[in-house]
């Protein structure tokens, strides 16, 4: 028995007529990308997925937090120029120890908060009544390794409980030798996740 948002999702993720995607298999980036960005479609896309929406609050932090720190940059800058050195000492100090601070501060949330998120995406209650459930999509792919790692939580909105699932394997499992993404392979793979985590909601 499927799930219910796969059996809205049954042909998941793309019509006939979507350009293949076709990467040079020896660039771990490019690889990691491609299969990103499909994972990151079918949760998000309203014609061919799931129709969940995205939350950009992770990347608008990181946002915030590198526009001040340029913001500190510029000041020093400025102000330099207008109260040459040394009377712009103080200010000069000022702006450049908070650009360091600020640089440590993006670094540890990168590394804490951030981690290899991938995508954040709401679940609306079609009713409009209950909290959104929240699923959160992470990667990893280390450089000169070919297992890709998929791990996907969801957390119900209703009882706040989570669930996770996930999933390690070689990336030519999902490519040919010519490097095109063998989309119906890895979408079946990120469709038996999400209908895995749904499953358990039921069970319980």
């Amino acid at each position: 028995i499927m799930a219910d948002g796969d059996k809205k999702k049954g042909n998941l993720p793309f019509g006939a007529d979507e350009k293949p995607i076709k990467v040079d298999k020896w660039d771990g980036s490019a690889v990691k990308n491609a299969l990103d960005d499909v994972a990151k479609k079918i949760l998000t896309d309203k014609d061919c997925g799931y129709g969940y929406v995205e939350n950009f609050v992770l990347m608008d932090m990181r946002l915030l937090i590198c526009t001040v720190s340029v913001a500190f940059a510029l000041a020093a800058l400025v102000y330099d120029y207008l109260r040459p050195f040394p009377d712009s000492r103080p200010v000069l100090i000022l702006c450049v120890v908070s650009y360091f601070i600020l640089m440590g501060v993006l670094t540890v949330y990168t590394t804490f908060k951030e981690k290899n998120v991938i995508l954040v995406a709401h679940q609306k209650d079609q009713a409009g009544v209950d909290p959104d459930n929240i699923w959160t999509v992470s990667s990893s792919l280390r450089r000169f390794d070919d297992m890709y790692t998929l791990h996907i939580s969801y957390e119900d909105g209703q009882s706040n409980q989570s669930r996770e699932a996930s999933v390690v394997k070689s990336v030519a499992s999902w490519f040919d030798e010519e490097g095109t993404l063998l989309m119906d392979l890895f979408t079946q793979e990120v469709k038996n996740i999400h209908s895995s985590l749904l499953a358990e909601k039921k069970e319980k």
